[in-house]
Protein backbone atom coordinates (compact mmCIF):
# COMPACT_ATOMS: atom_id res chain seq x y z
CA UNK A 1 0.00 0.00 0.00
CA UNK A 2 1.41 3.43 -0.91
CA UNK A 3 2.52 5.67 1.95
CA UNK A 4 0.60 8.81 2.86
CA UNK A 5 3.32 10.84 1.13
CA UNK A 6 3.15 8.73 -2.05
CA UNK A 7 -0.58 9.42 -2.10
CA UNK A 8 0.23 13.15 -1.86
CA UNK A 9 2.74 12.83 -4.74
CA UNK A 10 0.11 11.09 -6.90
CA UNK A 11 -2.45 13.82 -6.15
CA UNK A 12 -4.77 11.43 -4.34
CA UNK A 13 -4.40 13.52 -1.17
CA UNK A 14 -4.12 17.33 -1.43
CA UNK A 15 -1.28 19.28 0.14
CA UNK A 16 -0.13 22.86 0.57
CA UNK A 17 2.64 22.61 -2.00
CA UNK A 18 5.70 24.81 -1.70
CA UNK A 19 7.85 23.56 -4.56
CA UNK A 20 8.35 20.58 -6.83
CA UNK A 21 11.05 19.15 -9.06
CA UNK A 22 11.13 16.00 -11.15
CA UNK A 23 12.37 14.08 -8.12
CA UNK A 24 11.30 15.98 -4.99
CA UNK A 25 8.28 17.66 -3.43
CA UNK A 26 8.04 20.19 -0.59
CA UNK A 27 4.80 20.92 1.23
CA UNK A 28 3.62 22.33 4.54
CA UNK A 29 3.19 20.00 7.49
CA UNK A 30 -0.52 20.10 8.38
CA UNK A 31 0.37 19.47 12.05
CA UNK A 32 3.28 21.89 12.36
CA UNK A 33 5.52 22.58 15.33
CA UNK A 34 5.62 26.22 14.17
CA UNK A 35 4.11 28.10 11.25
CA UNK A 36 6.06 27.41 8.08
CA UNK A 37 7.11 23.87 9.13
CA UNK A 38 7.78 22.24 5.78
CA UNK A 39 8.35 18.64 4.70
CA UNK A 40 10.63 17.74 1.80
CA UNK A 41 10.34 14.26 0.30
CA UNK A 42 11.67 12.30 -2.61
CA UNK A 43 8.81 11.48 -4.97
CA UNK A 44 10.06 7.92 -5.14
CA UNK A 45 8.84 6.04 -2.07
CA UNK A 46 11.77 4.90 0.04
CA UNK A 47 11.08 4.18 3.70
CA UNK A 48 14.43 5.17 5.24
CA UNK A 49 16.44 8.24 4.26
CA UNK A 50 19.74 6.35 4.29
CA UNK A 51 18.34 3.79 1.84
CA UNK A 52 17.76 6.49 -0.80
CA UNK A 53 20.17 5.99 -3.73
CA UNK A 54 23.17 8.35 -3.87
CA UNK A 55 21.97 10.50 -6.75
CA UNK A 56 18.48 11.06 -5.31
CA UNK A 57 19.96 11.65 -1.84
CA UNK A 58 22.05 14.51 -3.22
CA UNK A 59 19.12 15.94 -5.17
CA UNK A 60 16.91 15.78 -2.06
CA UNK A 61 19.38 17.75 0.08
CA UNK A 62 20.04 20.30 -2.66
CA UNK A 63 16.29 20.80 -3.12
CA UNK A 64 15.85 21.08 0.67
CA UNK A 65 18.47 23.83 0.79
CA UNK A 66 16.61 25.82 -1.87
CA UNK A 67 13.29 25.35 -0.06
CA UNK A 68 14.85 26.34 3.28
CA UNK A 69 16.01 29.66 1.80
CA UNK A 70 12.43 30.38 0.65
CA UNK A 71 11.00 29.47 4.07
CA UNK A 72 13.57 31.69 5.78
CA UNK A 73 12.63 34.65 3.55
CA UNK A 74 8.87 34.17 4.03
CA UNK A 75 8.65 33.29 7.73
CA UNK A 76 10.22 35.54 10.39
CA UNK A 77 12.86 33.36 12.08
CA UNK A 78 16.50 33.27 13.11
CA UNK A 79 17.34 30.00 11.36
CA UNK A 80 15.83 26.97 9.68
CA UNK A 81 16.22 23.81 11.74
CA UNK A 82 16.52 20.46 10.02
CA UNK A 83 15.29 17.15 11.41
CA UNK A 84 15.13 13.65 10.03
CA UNK A 85 13.23 11.27 12.26
CA UNK A 86 11.49 8.87 9.92
CA UNK A 87 9.28 6.99 12.35
CA UNK A 88 5.90 8.60 11.75
CA UNK A 89 5.51 8.01 7.98
CA UNK A 90 7.30 5.17 6.13
CA UNK A 91 8.58 7.50 3.42
CA UNK A 92 11.90 9.36 3.69
CA UNK A 93 11.38 13.02 4.58
CA UNK A 94 13.19 16.06 5.89
CA UNK A 95 11.61 18.54 8.29
CA UNK A 96 12.48 22.21 7.71
CA UNK A 97 11.44 24.17 10.79
CA UNK A 98 11.63 27.96 11.22
CA UNK A 99 13.42 28.58 14.54
CA UNK A 100 13.47 31.49 16.92
CA UNK A 101 14.49 29.35 19.90
CA UNK A 102 15.78 25.80 20.31
CA UNK A 103 12.47 24.61 21.80
CA UNK A 104 10.74 25.33 18.46
CA UNK A 105 12.18 21.98 17.28
CA UNK A 106 10.95 19.90 20.18
CA UNK A 107 8.73 17.22 18.65
CA UNK A 108 7.24 16.57 22.10
CA UNK A 109 5.63 20.04 21.96
CA UNK A 110 1.93 20.19 21.12
CA UNK A 111 1.38 20.66 17.39
CA UNK A 112 -0.23 23.87 16.20
CA UNK A 113 -3.77 23.94 14.91
CA UNK A 114 -3.60 25.98 11.72
CA UNK A 115 -6.62 26.51 9.47
CA UNK A 116 -6.52 25.42 5.83
CA UNK A 117 -6.89 29.07 4.84
CA UNK A 118 -3.84 30.09 6.87
CA UNK A 119 -1.81 27.15 5.50
CA UNK A 120 -2.73 28.30 1.99
CA UNK A 121 -1.54 31.83 2.79
CA UNK A 122 1.73 30.58 4.32
CA UNK A 123 2.38 28.31 1.32
CA UNK A 124 1.79 31.21 -1.08
CA UNK A 125 4.26 33.39 0.84
CA UNK A 126 6.93 30.70 0.72
CA UNK A 127 6.30 29.87 -2.96
CA UNK A 128 6.88 33.54 -3.88
CA UNK A 129 10.37 33.28 -2.37
CA UNK A 130 11.33 29.99 -4.01
CA UNK A 131 13.97 30.28 -6.74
Amino acid sequence: MPSLFSRIVSGEIPCHKIAESDDCLAFLDINPLVKGHTLVIPKKEVDYLFDVDEKLYGLLWHFSKRVSKAVEEAIPCKRIGVAVIGLEVPHAHIHLIPLNRVSDMNFANPKLSVSAEELTTIAERIRKEFV
